[in-house]
């Protein structure tokens, strides 16, 4: 029905919106993991601080990582749900994914 196709198109739109909105944020989850490593690479400063450890820039660059790798899983997902859709080989569909992309890369 033109309505569910227009809900169809709709929900692409959003999920493409998201996924460039999830692109843009881990890069910049990678900016502050950058600026959070510590200046010496050395394995004692790149683990986990200690319980008692009053230091809050170690470790830190770990939790951004963890961040980074959560905003990766989402974005194969949202990136393979809307490769799915545009596999309908629908042009509204189609058109849709690229609407949405472009205003989520405006945005």
């Amino acid at each position: 029905s033109p309505a569910g196709m227009v809900l169809s198109v709709l929900v692409i739109v959003l999920l493409s919106m998201l996924y460039e909105a999830i692109k843009m944020g881990k890069a910049v989850l990678l900016r502050r993991a950058l600026l959070a490593l510590p200046r010496s690479l050395s394995q004692e400063s790149l683990v986990e601080p200690e319980e008692g450890d009053t230091n809050p820039t170690q470790g830190r660059w770990f939790r951004y990582h963890v961040g980074q790798t959560l905003f990766h899983v989402v974005q194969v997902v949202l990136g393979y749900m809307v490769m799915l859709a545009v596999m309908s080989y629908n042009a509204w569909i189609f058109l849709g994914a690229i609407a949405g992309s472009t205003l989520g890369y405006f945005v």
